[in-house]
């Protein structure tokens, strides 16, 4: 396939193809419960008394238990796990079975992996305090600095599933999942590797999500916390923290087809910017840029565009920018917009990445998630064509749209694989 990358002259390009996905999320623990919350529009928010004694301003929060792993890892590998890299194993196990690659292909084979995280919070923290409180460094115990590394989630997963290629953190903030996507899809492409691992984790830690109270970033509407989280409804305040890990494996369609795989989906086009501007008030060119460099790399046209998942966090800035960037991009065509941030609250560093698999979930089984709790648009929402309910509706094209602080900006396509 002959491609022109964003003007660059016209270079041979290799197609790419998701075979495999995994989640562990508020929604669920596996693609089969998390495909029926996001139909039935369940969300995962709910208030955490503990959070308010300790001091936050808000106590609501995703609810997301520790993954058990005794049965499944040895104790030194549990060791070296930060709270992350425990949701990001599982989803990697889920979506290396899903695209059927088992320890004898990842041994043969040169596989990569790419994961977004941006923070190992809690595991700094302990750190810290067990250090003051012993005042023996000999104390920490071998597993703390690869608990505690940035890079904790891709040092950990390359080593307990014996990687061999490519292998390395992207630190985006709430773009990281959308980037590391958008990465593995362009070295694939390329023909630099024919498989990666790549995905998104995020911790839910009260040690992890205290300075963004510290902001006054999250809801305070503790009464509801189920409605705490309204993206472009008038009477939002604020996002709700949450977290997870989603994985993706992404591969040439050559490797695809040589050994047999099914195919999730096709990823058309990936679009990315900076906006050049505050480091935590977005703007409408960033993400207006991203998306149209998206649509360019893609080659497709906008009415061809059937979904837009929304970054949109129930933030009244945050949601009001984006707003004005999807208006500005698509005009007259309307395709359908929700944000599963609704249901799931802000994932943060993983959010791009479980987007991703949620509307890869969507395009397979032919439904639009609603966007609940949207019971009074705001005025920037009237010319989207956002739902509020579920439609049942058969997608080919789809958009998933994440930003983040800095400034940061990307896009995604992913389309209905056709031979």
């Amino acid at each position: 396939m002959r491609q022109k990358r964003f003007g660059q002259p016209s270079i041979d390009m290799k197609r790419v193809v998701i075979t495999g996905t995994g989640i562990y999320s508020c929604l669920g623990s596996s693609i089969e419960e998390v495909r029926d919350a996001l139909y039935q529009g369940r969300s995962g928010i709910v208030m955490d008394p503990l959070r308010k004694k300790t001091g936050f301003r808000s106590g609501l929060t995703a609810k997301l238990e520790r993954p058990d792993l005794k049965g499944s890892l040895h104790r030194r590998d549990r060791a070296r796990l930060a709270e992350e890299g425990e949701y990001a194993y599982v989803a990697t196990v889920e979506a290396l079975k899903n695209a059927r690659l088992d320890e004898d292909f990842l041994a043969n084979h040169d596989v990569g992996i790419l994961y977004g995280n941006d923070s190992s919070a809690k595991a700094v923290i302990e750190s810290a305090d067990l250090m003051r409180e012993k005042q023996d460094t000999m104390l920490l115990g071998s597993g703390s600095i690869f608990r505690s590394m940035n890079s904790t989630v891709t040092m950990n997963l390359a080593t307990i599933f014996k990687l061999k290629g490519i292998s390395f953190t992207i630190s985006g903030a709430c773009a990281s999942g959308s980037h590391a996507i958008g990465m593995a899809y362009l070295l694939i492409r390329s023909g630099l590797q024919d498989q990666i691992i790549c995905g998104g984790a995020q911790e839910i830690n009260a040690e992890s999500m205290a300075s963004f109270d510290g902001l006054s970033a999250f809801s305070v509407r503790e009464s509801s916390p189920q409605e705490a989280s309204r993206p472009f409804d008038i009477g939002r305040d604020g996002l709700v923290p949450s977290g997870g890990g989603a994985t993706l494996i992404l591969e040439s369609l050559e490797s695809a087809k040589k050994r047999g795989a099914g195919i999730l989906g096709e990823v058309v086009g990936y679009g990315f910017s900076s906006n050049g501007d505050h480091i935590s008030v977005p703007n409408v060119e960033g993400p207006a840029k991203a998306l149209r460099l998206c649509l360019q790399d893609s080659g497709l046209k906008l009415e061809e565009i059937d979904y837009i998942n929304a970054h949109a966090t129930s933030t009244p800035v945050g949601d009001m920018k984006e707003a004005e960037s999807i208006d500005q991009v698509f005009g007259d065509v309307k395709p359908y917009i929700s944000s599963t941030k609704s249901m799931t609250g802000h994932e943060c560093w993983m959010s791009g990445a479980s987007e991703a698999v949620y509307s890869l979930i969507m395009l397979e089984n032919s439904f639009v998630a609603p966007n609940i709790n949207l019971e009074t648009p705001g005025r920037e929402a009237e010319n989207l064509n956002i739902t509020s309910r579920t439609v049942e509706k058969n997608l080919e094209v789809i958009v998933s749209n994440s930003f983040g602080f800095g400034g940061t900006n990307a896009s995604l396509i992913i389309r209905k694989f056709r031979d």
